[in-house]
C-alpha cells in the first residue's frame, strides 16, 4: 500500500489463513498460517514474492476450524513466537492428522463425529502443541516455550525485550488476559499439558482437581473486565514512538475484536513480577471493529489492520495520527503500601477532592473449568486518605 497515492499492489497470494504478518525487510515478510510459518521474499526487487519458504511446521493439525495459529512477535535476537489456538468440542476433526494423535477423554473415531463431544472437555489439545507458545529460532529449530493457553490471538514483546500475550475468555478464563510469558511456565488452561514432558501419559487432565492447575499455574499480569473493558483482546503493541504518538511512550497497546476500541497497560513490578492496570485508550472516533494487528510507522503513526474472519469484527486498514494535544488521563498507575500511586499527565486542579474523584471497589473471576465467570465477591472501598505529591500531577491514595 502507497499512502500517497492510496494504491495497493498484490505482493503475494495462496496463504491460508494468514493471521499475522512481520516485515523484516522492504523484501521479506514473515507470515504465521494456519499450517505453518513462512518467510515470503522478493527476490528481483520487482515488489511481488518470489519464494517462499517454511520456516516451520512442526505442530499438530486436526482440521478442527478452531485451530487458529496467531503471530509472530520477534525478540532482539531474531527468534519467532507464535500462539497455537485449542480445537473447540462444538466441531468435529478430519480423518487424517498432521501429528500424533494424543487425548484420554474420547478416542479418535469419536472425535469425528459432528455432535457435541463433552468427554473431550470444551477446548482440546489432541495433537501437539496446540495452548502453546512457540519459540522458533531464525533458522527454525523450535522450542516448545510455554503451555496454558485457550486462544492467545495477540504476541508482542516490549521494549524491554519481555513477551506479552493475550488469551481469550473462555473455559479456564474467567475474564480474558494479558499475560507477561516466560520459559517453562504454565499458563492455566490445562488441555495443552498432555504435550509437556512432565505430564503423565494416559491422566487426563479433565480428571484432575482444579487446585491443582490453579498451584501451578502463573497469574495474569492483567484482566480485561468482560464486558466492560475487552471481550476478545489482541496484539499488545509497545508505543516504539518516543513521544511522536503521544505521552505514553514504552506502555502497552492492545486491541479488541468486539468493538471500536484500543486499550492501554500500565504495568508495574512488584515482588519481581509483572502486574499492572489497564484503560481505553482510544474509542469509536471513526475507528471500526476487529483491531487485530498493529504497527507503528515511521513517522510515528500507528496501523491498525481489521478482520473479522469468522469472529465479531470489521475489516480494512486504518492509520491513527497523534493531534499534538496531551488529554487529561492517567499517565501511570503503581502499588504502594497501604494504597496506590496514580500519576496524571497533566497537573491536577486544586480543588481536586480525592474522596469526591476517586472510586474504588474489588471483586475476583474464580479460575475453573466452566465457561468464564462472573464478577465474585464486589465490594466497594473505602479512600481512607490521600497526598499530593509536589509535582501536582502525582496523587497517593
Amino acid at each position: 500500500y502507497q499512502p500517497k497515492t492510496g494504491e495497493w499492489k498484490l505482493f503475494a497470494d495462496g496463504l491460508q489463513e494468514p493471521l499475522g504478518i512481520r516485515a523484516i525487510s522492504d523484501r521479506e515478510v514473515v507470515v504465521m498460517q494456519r499450517p505453518e510459518l513462512t518467510r515470503i521474499i522478493d527476490e528481483n526487487g520487482d515488489g511481488v514474492a518470489d519464494r517462499y519458504q517454511t520456516i516451520h511446521d512442526g505442530f499438530g493439525m486436526t482440521g478442527n476450524y478452531h485451530e487458529f495459529a496467531f503471530g509472530p512477535a520477534r525478540d532482539e535476537k531474531g527468534n519467532f513466537y507464535v500462539g497455537l489456538n485449542l480445537a473447540s468440542n462444538g466441531a468435529s476433526i478430519r480423518p487424517e492428522l498432521r501429528g500424533e494423535f494424543r487425548h484420554y477423554g474420547l478416542d479418535r473415531e469419536g472425535f469425528k463425529s459432528k455432535n457435541y463431544k463433552g468427554p473431550a472437555g470444551r477446548m482440546y489439545a489432541a495433537t501437539p502443541y496446540r495452548g502453546w507458545v512457540l519459540k522458533i529460532s531464525p533458522d527454525g529449530k523450535m522450542t516448545p516455550f510455554a503451555p496454558g493457553f485457550r486462544s492467545p490471538n495477540g504476541l508482542g514483546v516490549d521494549l524491554q525485550d519481555r513477551l506479552f500475550v493475550t488469551d481469550n475468555q473462555g473455559d479456564w478464563l474467567g475474564t480474558s488476559k494479558l499475560f507477561h510469558v516466560q520459559q517453562g511456565r504454565f499458563y492455566g488452561h490445562p488441555a495443552s499439558l498432555t504435550w509437556s514432558g512432565d505430564w503423565k501419559k494416559g491422566r487426563n487432565p479433565l480428571k484432575v482437581a482444579a487446585g491443582e492447575f490453579d498451584a501451578k499455574r502463573t497469574r495474569a499480569a492483567v484482566l480485561f473486565p468482560q464486558g466492560f473493558m475487552a471481550n476478545s483482546p489482541t496484539q499488545p503493541l509497545p508505543d516504539s514512538t518516543k513521544g511522536r504518538f503521544g505521552p505514553f511512550a514504552g506502555q502497552l497497546l492492545v486491541g479488541e475484536m468486539n468493538r471500536s476500541r484500543i486499550v492501554r497497560v500500565m504495568l508495574d513490578e512488584v515482588a519481581g513480577e509483572l502486574q499492572g492496570a489497564c484503560v481505553p485508550f482510544y474509542d469509536d472516533a471513526g475507528l471500526t471493529r476487529g483491531s487485530h494487528r498493529f504497527v507503528f510507522g515511521s513517522d510515528g503513526s500507528l496501523w491498525v489492520g481489521q478482520t473479522h474472519l469468522s469472529w465479531v469484527g470489521g475489516e480494512g486498514v486504518q492509520r491513527i495520527r497523534w493531534n499534538g494535544k496531551t488529554p487529561m488521563d492517567v499517565q501511570s498507575m503503581k502499588l504502594i503500601p497501604g494504597g496506590f500511586q496514580i500519576t496524571f499527565t497533566k497537573r491536577l486542579a486544586k480543588s481536586t477532592h480525592v474522596p469526591d474523584q476517586f472510586k474504588f471497589k474489588r471483586y475476583y473471576y474464580e479460575y475453573r473449568q466452566g465457561y468464564g465467570s462472573p464478577q465474585n465477591g464486589t465490594e466497594a472501598i473505602k479512600v481512607a486518605g490521600s497526598k499530593r505529591l509536589g509535582d501536582e500531577k502525582t496523587m497517593m491514595v
